[in-house]
């Protein structure tokens, strides 16, 4: 982990567990916290981002393909 400081995460031992095994197959983490921060990073970056499939610009291409194809009037 970086030199944050850092807060105690309860999890179920069973999830624990499986990270502990992927952890051990990966060569990119060191331990379970490290898996752990680097998942919650992840998904909270991409949180924000995914409050659309489309932004303006790509539904407005794909609803002129679909008009192109016969799909919309």
């Amino acid at each position: 982990m970086t030199g944050d400081s850092t807060k105690p995460v309860s999890i179920p031992a069973e999830l624990y567990r499986r990270i502990e095994e992927v952890v051990k197959e990966s060569a990119d983490f060191v331990s379970v916290e490290d898996y752990v921060a680097f998942v919650l990073r992840e998904v909270l970056a991409d949180n924000g981002k995914q409050k659309g499939a489309f932004n303006k610009e790509e539904e407005a291409e794909v609803k002129r393909r679909l008009k192109a194809l016969g799909y919309l009037d």
